[in-house]
């Protein structure tokens, strides 16, 4: 898998990533998006990448490879590579569930020229997940959505758990869970 700086990328696919350029969020706040990505040559190479023991890197983008203008639907295809951050805090979800942990197939990286969104959401960065389903329970009532949630809050203080509801800003049928507006410089470009 080649890490890649998205900036140079060709002109059509940095007008749908918008690489390192500024984007507000709903609260009015800008924010940098992603400028490195996971560059995948092949819906199987994405299958084959375990981010970690339990979770792919075709799990937390399939989303993007479905939903998005024909060009993302494409490969190669590019992931923002703080998508294996995610990926390790759903791992210690999945630990502390004791159960597999399943991400809603629209619920993982969507880029920025997704079609839900209007502002940036923590999905353009690659830092957020939407569980519709832990082992057999299903995310589909306040009850099992809270005591989930507590569950993922006691990972860490950065982790966000937006409330159960059908109120704006409210998740009505799976476990939102995100990190924020997290990005990634790696080290090296591979």
């Amino acid at each position: 898998m080649r890490i890649i700086d998205a900036i140079t990328l060709g002109e059509e696919d940095r007008a749908l990533l918008r690489p390192h350029e500024k984007w507000a969020d709903e609260g009015g706040s800008e924010r940098r998006l992603p400028r490195y990505f996971y560059a995948l040559d092949s819906w199987a190479e994405a299958k084959a990448v375990q981010l970690t023991e339990h979770f792919t890197l075709a799990e937390l983008m399939a989303v993007d490879c479905r939903e998005a203008p024909q060009l993302l639907r494409e490969f190669p295809h590019f992931v923002p590579c703080a998508v294996a951050v995610l990926a390790r805090y759903l791992e210690e979800f999945r630990r502390r569930v004791e159960a597999p942990v399943f991400v809603s197939v629209n619920g993982g990286y969507r880029s920025p020229a997704h079609r839900l969104h209007e502002t940036a959401t923590p999905h353009a960065w690659g830092c957020a997940a939407d569980i519709y389903r832990v082992g057999d329970a299903r995310i589909d009532g306040a009850k099992t959505a809270e005591r989930y949630a507590k569950m993922a809050e006691g990972i860490g203080r950065e982790v966000r758990i937006k409330p159960f509801g059908t109120g704006a800003g409210e998740a009505d049928d799976h476990l939102h869970l995100d990190l924020g507006f997290l990005t990634i410089e790696p080290h090296t470009l591979r």
